[in-house]
């Protein structure tokens, strides 16, 4: 009997190239996901030797989609997605648009019909969600106020996609490609069925799933194995997306998305966060594989212009769209920058839509393989965009008295009223970071009758607490401005909750500098931080797992205290 094979040679030599080519790129100096894509190349069909299974490659590299989307659910809410909305949805619609019709202005110059140049412009406008995401983790700013708004962003990006490839078929006619099938369906019912079809799965994931995810890990989680609670948490993740591009015209990943936000209601959500995550990465590292062997070099000899051309939309075009519509809606110069470093490149709806475009004839193999190529090409250039965002904010806060203007700007919520009372200027707590551990904080002070200044990057968050009444104000604590607006010289106690590790000890420093006598509380996630902190002798450190640990034992002996005893112990 034949033994097929070809789905673990693809497997073999997918992970062993790409280990081989990840550590030559760190030894290098150069991040992995580059070593990936040459990895790629290696295996691809346009090299000499070995082939790769690309179709094989491909839907592995999808499940790699699912797991980090399903990740990024666990991290998010649907509430911080919303908390973001007032930036992310008119800046990434604004911001496709922009970039459409750059791509299509030069589809346009060199010849290309109308369809195919709106096909490259709309190839060239969606960012990669797996590349951001990667990128943000490497950086830890994931779980930050920039972090946030770019998910937010790519969020709203993948849904006008998903859109976009239900309306394309039946605009094919339109734009000079071949009609298909659904080419006889009025165009408000694509809209209308496409708009019912996302609303009811999101109906069904908050109102059913919910309940129901929780309640299966929970009767999982009460076997005792861990081998079936991890089978529950990639079984949920990958079959929940797949019945969503099935039954519901969503995409995997929005799929995967929506089932991780669902599940993080559970209990369970950060050991389903673990459990996956050494499968999320491995199946990670098959997605840039996967774009590594779709790409073919000669393209590189045979269109240098355009390929430049192409690049220089997606890095520098898109980017400059970003920056100027974050900075147009107020947010602080670090942000538009981080903004626009995240959607400098392009991957996975990219390709979807350039082969849908292939398969209505309303793109050519010419145009594909200049998305291959832009995509590669940014994709690998992106550690080192975000890399040069710190430098070149220095560097134009220094030599550039628009971007000083800027950081500068007036912004209402940028600090205290006149009308603020005396106790929140003089003897208040600020705190730093307004998530659900400042919420905490902040409703404990509130009873006790203590004064405190929110300090929080997110500016709707700060609209709504003024609005309640409480003193808050917008902006980064690791700038000096911030915490002055925060009249943190005259504060008792600065009271760090956000998860920003990066930023903690310019913080504190900026707050020493300014008030030597403060008192400073910091919260952190890794034990090996704490020690660190608490070395440092920079504030009072508070460590998530020890703090759990000393309720529980608080809890116990009180419980079997002798005092408390009625005689059952």
């Amino acid at each position: 009997m034949e033994h097929d094979v070809s789905l673990i040679t693809t497997f073999a030599a997918a992970f062993g190239f790409a280990l081989i080519f990840g550590f030559l790129a760190e030894r290098l100096k150069l991040p992995a996901l580059v070593g990936y894509l040459f990895a790629g190349i290696a295996i691809g069909p346009a090299t000499p030797g070995f082939v790769a299974d690309i179709a094989t490659a491909s839907q592995l590299s999808e499940i790699g989609v699912m797991l980090l989307m399903f990740g990024v659910g666990l991290h998010f809410s649907i509430d911080d997605l919303l908390s973001v909305k007032r930036v992310a949805l008119p800046g990434a619609v604004v911001q496709m648009t922009l970039a459409t019709a750059l791509g299509y202005g030069f589809g346009w110059w060199w010849g290309w019909t109308p369809g195919m140049s709106l096909i490259f412009g709309l190839s060239l406008s969606c960012a990669s969600t797996v590349v951001l995401l990667k990128a943000l983790e490497a950086r830890g700013i994931l779980d930050s106020m920039n972090g946030r708004i770019a998910v937010g962003w790519l969020v709203v990006e993948d849904l006008a996609t998903v859109l976009i490839l239900v309306l394309l078929p039946p605009l094919a006619g339109v734009l000079g490609g071949s009609s298909g099938a659904e080419a006889t369906t009025p165009l408000w019912q694509s809209i209308g069925r496409t708009l019912l079809e996302v609303a009811a799965f999101i109906a069904l994931m908050l109102i059913v799933g919910r309940r129901a995810l929780p309640w299966l890990l929970w009767q999982v989680a009460r076997t005792g194995s861990r081998e079936l609670f991890t089978l529950a948490v990639i079984a949920a993740a990958i079959g929940i997306a797949y019945g969503a591009a099935q039954l519901f015209s969503v995409s995997f990943a929005l799929g995967a998305f929506f089932a991780g936000t669902v599940m993080r209601n559970s209990e369970f959500s950060h050991r389903a966060a673990e459990e996956s995550l050494p499968l999320r990465d491995a199946f990670s590292v098959l997605f840039f594989v996967a774009v590594g062997m779709l790409f073919d070099p000669a393209i590189l000899v045979e269109q240098p212009w355009q390929v430049l051309a192409v690049v220089a939309i997606i890095i520098i075009g898109k980017s400059i769209a970003a920056l100027m519509l974050v900075i147009a809606l107020r947010y602080p110069l670090n942000t538009a920058l981080t903004v626009a470093a995240s959607l400098a490149q392009i991957g996975e709806f990219s390709f979807i839509l350039a082969g849908l475009g292939m398969t209505l004839g309303l793109f050519s193999a010419q145009g594909m393989s200049l998305v291959l190529a832009g995509a590669l090409i940014s994709i690998a250039l992106n550690p080192f965009v975000f890399a040069a965002v710190e430098p070149i904010r220095k560097w134009a806060l220094a030599h550039s008295d628009l971007a000083r203007d800027l950081e500068r700007r007036e912004d209402p919520y940028a600090q205290l009223p006149m009308s603020t009372e005396r106790k929140y200027l003089e003897g208040q707590v600020v705190l730093v970071g307004y998530g659900r551990v400042g919420q905490r904080i902040a409703e404990s002070l509130q009873a006790q009758g203590t004064p405190y200044v929110v300090v929080e990057q997110n500016r709707e968050r700060v609209e709504a607490l003024r609005r309640q009444g409480t003193a808050a104000v917008s902006g980064n604590a690791a700038e000096p401005e911030v915490l002055i607006q925060a009249h943190i010289a005259h504060a008792a106690m600065l009271v760090i909750a956000t998860p920003d590790a990066l930023n903690l000890r310019q913080m504190a420093e900026i707050a020493r500098t300014l008030n030597p006598a403060i008192e400073i509380v910091l919260r952190t996630h890794s034990e090996d931080e704490s020690a660190l902190l608490r070395k440092e002798g920079i504030g009072t450190v508070f460590y998530g797992e020890e703090e759990l640990a000393r309720g529980m034992i608080h809890h116990v002996q009180q419980r079997f205290a002798p005092h408390a005893s009625t005689g059952n112990t």
